[in-house]
């Protein structure tokens, strides 16, 4: 598909891709591995965020949050314009006669692809999130070992049977590890909640699937960019190009006045 030149401002025409290339599985794999790496410096960043007052836990937090995804939304835009950019050449391989192979074809930009990669790279976070969203419940604390006065009761039937489970500790289990891995994964706002506001945390943790998505959807957003972005680069060659031809053209009418004009005759 050719998109074709927009008369009012001075972008180029390309050929527009497929929603998948045989480059996709790579930018997934860099989308996931960014992803890994801003859940760690975002998780240090926002466990020293988390002190102080309620109000300033919340603003550190949420510019914490903003910061992330100008990030992503940025990556986006950039390789939407590179795909923008190889969209233009292989435009005028085809308006040459050249050869454009399908492979070729489906690399340039196209609206949906920077969508696919952004929630593809973000799958696995999502899966995990649906799992911890559809079993999450209120966390509570435990009750704490016995004080030695009571260790005499433990030996009464009645009353043993019912304080023995004050004395049983739970291990870490698989599902703790995939709730702290979501926990990770949207810590701006689990830091926002608090460690003491235990519904909020559950709410959170409730609605992960959307909040873990937030990368992968800003970097689709950005990427849906590259058209404008390619469009103002060539608006501005353009008019750096005017100005150039426009400062040369004073330059020569100026060489030419002073030619006819000639040397100053002394009196």
């Amino acid at each position: 598909m050719i998109m074709k030149k927009n008369a009012e401002g001075k972008a180029k025409p390309f050929l527009t891709g497929s929603p998948t290339d045989e480059n996709t599985l790579r930018s997934v794999l860099k989308i996931f591995g960014f992803m890994v790496l801003c859940m760690v410096m975002t998780f240090l960043v926002c466990s020293m965020a988390g002190v102080g007052s309620t109000v300033i836990r919340i603003i550190n937090n949420a510019a914490n949050e903003k910061l992330l995804l100008v990030i992503f939304y940025s990556r986006g835009a950039d390789q939407g314009t590179e795909a923008v950019a190889r969209g233009e050449i292989l435009y005028q391989h085809v308006e040459k006669g050249q050869n454009v192979s399908g492979g070729e074809r489906r690399i340039p930009y196209h609206k949906l692809k920077g969508f696919m990669i952004g929630l593809t790279g973000s799958a696995l976070f999502l899966i995990i999130s649906i799992f911890i969203a559809l079993t999450a419940q209120r966390q509570l604390t435990g009750a704490g070992t016995l004080p030695s006065w009571m260790e005499g009761y433990m030996r009464r039937t009645e009353i043993g049977d019912a304080l023995v489970q004050y004395t049983v500790t739970e291990g870490f289990t698989f599902g703790d590890a995939l709730r702290l891995i979501v926990r990770i994964a949207v810590m701006p706002f689990v830091s926002m909640a608090g460690a003491e506001n235990k519904e909020m945390l559950l709410l959170i943790e409730r609605i992960s699937p959307l909040l873990v998505l937030l990368p992968g959807m800003a970097f689709g957003f950005g990427y849906t960019q590259g058209p404008a972005r390619r469009k103002l680069i060539h608006t501005e060659i353009a008019n750096n190009t005017k100005k150039r031809i426009s400062r040369e053209r004073r330059e020569r009418k100026a060489r030419a006045a002073r030619t006819q004009k000639g040397p100053e005759q002394l009196n």
